[in-house]
Formats: structure tokens, C-alpha cells, sequence
């Protein structure tokens, strides 16, 4: 797999702190080696560069719901399942201060719906519906969104 931050090589279109923000949309919890990646992506970013990030999240209530059906699992293309809590403290780690957190309303009714495809539901519409309106609604009070997108910045 060819990864353009990592192996590009040095050129003058790649040299370290230049850019403002890079965004992982859904794409942090497929990246092989994790460390690697958010090193190489901190060193990229200007001294007050943002990077935001979008995961799943493994305590939403369609998760619980759903199980081992839930179809944010995604094994094996995903090799990460977050938490808020897991989500900050790696990036804290890697040299990242959370700024804000933000829902991805739509992505509860979404992967209600594939999961309720995958646990072979015979109305998966009805599932999206419900199942993705109750994680929304009990989000509300939780914080424990089906899916949220964060904003980090160099430490």
C-alpha cells in the first residue's frame, strides 16, 4: 500500500511543517502502523497546525446494540476501534492537544443500517430509523455519538 505522507520521498513538496491542516476522514483506524503515521503526520503540520480526525466509536449505543454484527467493526480493513477517551489520549501522546469534538449524526443511521444487513434483518429500514435516531437521541446526553470527527493541534 502506498502511503504519500510516509514514503514520498524529500522534496520540496513535502518538507516538514507546511501544512495548516490534514484531515483522516474515517481513515485513522485503517492506517497499519498507527505510531509511524501520526509521528510523520505531526512533523508535517506548522507549529499550530490542526488535524482532524473522524472514527467510529466503540461505545455508541448502536454498537451495544448490535454487537458483534456492528458493521463499524469492519475487521480486518479496520485495525483500531476508538473511544473518546482512547482517541485523546493517543494523540496526546503523539504531541496533540484536543480543541473540540464534534457528531457525525448521519453515521449512526448508516451503519445501522449495513448492520442490521449484516445480522441479516428482514426490515433494515426500520432498524436505521430506530436504532440510529435512539443512538443519536441518547448521544445527546452521553457524548457517545456513533461516529464523531475531532479537531487536534500540535502541543
Amino acid at each position: 500500500m502506498y502511503d504519500p505522507i510516509i514514503t514520498q520521498p524529500k522534496n520540496p513538496q513535502t518538507i516538514d511543517n507546511q501544512y495548516d491542516m490534514i484531515m483522516m476522514w474515517h481513515v485513522l483506524e485503517h492506517v497499519p502502523d498507527i505510531n509511524k503515521t501520526l509521528i510523520a503526520l505531526e512533523k508535517k503540520l506548522k507549529h499550530n497546525g490542526a488535524l482532524v480526525v473522524a472514527v467510529p466509536n466503540r461505545d455508541s449505543l448502536d454498537s451495544k446494540t448490535y454487537g458483534e454484527h456492528w458493521a463499524a467493526w469492519d475487521v480486518p480493513r479496520h485495525l483500531y476501534h476508538f473511544n473518546h477517551n482512547s482517541l485523546e489520549n493517543l494523540m496526546k501522546e503523539k504531541g496533540f492537544n484536543l480543541i473540540s469534538k464534534h457528531p457525525l449524526w448521519l453515521d449512526s443511521y448508516y451503519v445501522s443500517y449495513l448492520s442490521s444487513k449484516y445480522k441479516k434483518s428482514v426490515f433494515p429500514w426500520i432498524n436505521l430509523i430506530v436504532v440510529g435516531s435512539l443512538s443519536n437521541i441518547l448521544a445527546i446526553f452521553t457524548s457517545k455519538y456513533s461516529s464523531s470527527f475531532y479537531i487536534f493541534k500540535r502541543a
